[in-house]
């Protein structure tokens, strides 16, 4: 069986009016979460926002997502940088923590090819005792991870699965297909808004960001599919891809980054979950008339009333 499967929410990383991790939302956040049954936890990754948290603050929030988490569910790490060895000392800091996993991607800013994308791949995992994942995520990194480099990766042991989140469903497709004779390879989409559909193709599970605002939905749409209940399936992801609309409610005035995280964070701030909105610098917050706006979002899918 693969090691991971299911709902594995990227986790938001909640902070204060200064700028640090708020410790209180982050709990709340994170029992949220196992409380809604999700299948396990991704920390540090981009909804997590990161890049901007420096070593020790990264090395803390994995520390406090392992003893909260408590063995609930596992938790995957993102160790991401752009060179192999910054990564691999992320990694080795995850390992000492209890992470069950590493998430990495291909280096950025280096202008490096699928040959040393391989290579980094392959450091990675030499210099550390767990699975290590691949993230495709090419609008935050310039690299496309092809078809034919996770599937090299796969089958030499390098990586134990992949969770894509390069919006090309297709090449997903064909890895799936690669690597159905596998059964300890897993493949999960990043998105949030055709979820069923790559399950329907064999994906193993869903990292995704809105889960933060509803994991039950996730949940219930993860347990409708695999029960072959695809027109349950089809009506809560509709009902889902209305939620997902309050991504596009700063778009302009904000980033594509700053819109979807930040909006993630204002609903959970409306919804109790997290005290503030507060997004990591130069990132826009949302504002009280953009608030307003994700409040019909919320409450025409039941959220709130």
């Amino acid at each position: 069986m693969p090691l991971f499967t299911g709902v594995v929410p990227p986790v938001v990383t909640p902070l204060t009016a200064d700028f640090g991790v708020d410790w209180g939302s982050f709990t709340r956040t994170l029992e949220h979460l196992i409380g809604a049954g999700v299948h396990g936890l991704f920390v540090l990754g981009s909804t997590s926002e990161v890049v901007f948290h420096d070593e020790p603050t990264r090395r803390r929030i994995v520390e406090h997502a392992v003893k909260v988490a408590n063995g609930r569910a596992p938790v995957l790490v993102g160790v991401i940088d752009p060179t192999t060895d910054r990564v691999i000392g992320h990694a080795r800091i995850a390992e000492a923590a209890g992470a069950d996993a590493v998430v990495v991607t291909a280096p950025f800013y280096t202008r490096t090819n699928q040959a040393e994308t391989i290579d980094h791949f392959r450091y990675v995992r030499t210099a550390i005792d767990l699975p290590v994942i691949a993230y495709d995520i090419p609008v935050c990194v310039g690299m496309k991870l092809e078809r034919a480099t996770t599937v090299a990766l796969a089958r030499e042991g390098t990586i134990a699965g992949l969770k894509d989140s390069s919006g090309d469903d297709g090449n997903l497709r064909y890895v799936l297909q690669d690597m159905r004779n596998d059964a300890g390879f897993f493949g999960m989409t990043g998105s949030e808004i055709v979820v069923d559909s790559c399950l329907a193709m064999g994906a193993h599970g869903v990292v995704p960001g809105l889960a933060n605002v509803d994991p039950h939905g996730y949940v219930r749409l993860w347990t409708l599919m695999q029960a072959g209940d695809h027109g349950g399936a089809r009506a809560e992801q509709e009902r889902l891809c209305r939620l997902f609309e309050m991504v596009w409610v700063s778009l302009g005035r904000t980033s594509a980054g700053s819109a979807g995280v930040g909006a993630f964070k204002t609903a959970m701030r409306r919804l109790g979950i997290i005290d503030s909105n507060v997004m990591a610098r130069p990132q826009r917050s949302l504002n009280d008339d953009e608030a307003a706006r994700i409040d019909v979002i919320l409450k025409a899918t039941g959220l709130i009333d």
